[in-house]
Order: C-alpha cells, then sequence, then structure tokens
C-alpha cells in the first residue's frame, strides 16, 4: 500500500521548534520531488518547501525562509521539516506530498502535480 505518513505536529510556544517527519512507505522515494503543504482553517493550502528528487535542491516560500529547513534521508524513506523561531501564524495542519520526478537533475516545483499525499499532522503554536 502506497502512502505517506506526516508525524512531529503538536503544541508549542511561539519561537519554539519542531521537526516533521514525512515517512513512505509502498514505493521509494528516490525518484521524488518531495514537498510540504500547510493548511490553516479558513484559508488555503500554501506551499511551504520542497526538496528536489537528487541534489539536494530546495525552496521555501517567503514566509519561512531561514526559520524552516527541509531535507531527505533516502535511505530511510523519509523527509523532514525542520520548524524553528514558530510564529502563531503557522499554525496549519501540514502535509507532505511525493512528486514523480524523471530526471535527477530537475527542479522541485512547488506547484507542481504531486501524485502522493499524507493525511496530515497538526501544528500549533500559541502560549
Amino acid at each position: 500500500q502506497v502512502q505517506l505518513v506526516e508525524s512531529g505536529g503538536g503544541l508549542v510556544q511561539p519561537g519554539g521548534s519542531l521537526r516533521l517527519s514525512c515517512v513512505a512507505s509502498g514505493f521509494s522515494l528516490d525518484y521524488y520531488a518531495i514537498g510540504w503543504f500547510r493548511q490553516a482553517p479558513g484559508k488555503e493550502r500554501e506551499g511551504v518547501s520542497c526538496i528536489s528528487r537528487s541534489d539536494g535542491r530546495t525552496y521555501y516560500v517567503d514566509s519561512v525562509k531561514g526559520r524552516f529547513t527541509i531535507s531527505r534521508d533516502n535511505a530511510k524513506n523519509t523527509v523532514y521539516l525542520q520548524m524553528n523561531s514558530l510564529k502563531r501564524e503557522d499554525t496549519a495542519v501540514y502535509y507532505c506530498a511525493a512528486d514523480l520526478v524523471y530526471s535527477p537533475s530537475t527542479r522541485c516545483r512547488i506547484d507542481s502535480e504531486y501524485e502522493y499525499w499524507g493525511q496530515g499532522t497538526q501544528v500549533t503554536v500559541s502560549s
């Protein structure tokens, strides 16, 4: 069964940190760019970050640059999102998604058609 499972969400105070994990099962992430998305109540889904299939190139939306870091460990079939200096406006359900990329030199695109999606993990930033 092909699936992505996110974990690591929770309640954190402003200024705190969380590390989200996205574990793939039923397929190898070696051929996929991975994106992290979030959706806050009453708002549209937003692309937060993505990481390319092979060379580690990354993208970040402006609002998280310098605070979030995406990384991947293909041996563990896992992608991470390290979130530091969290703000109340980071509160959302966070989703990871996988985008099949045929060429290893293709850069990830946050607006691509992602084939697989996880179920999401809640991140709440509040004092």
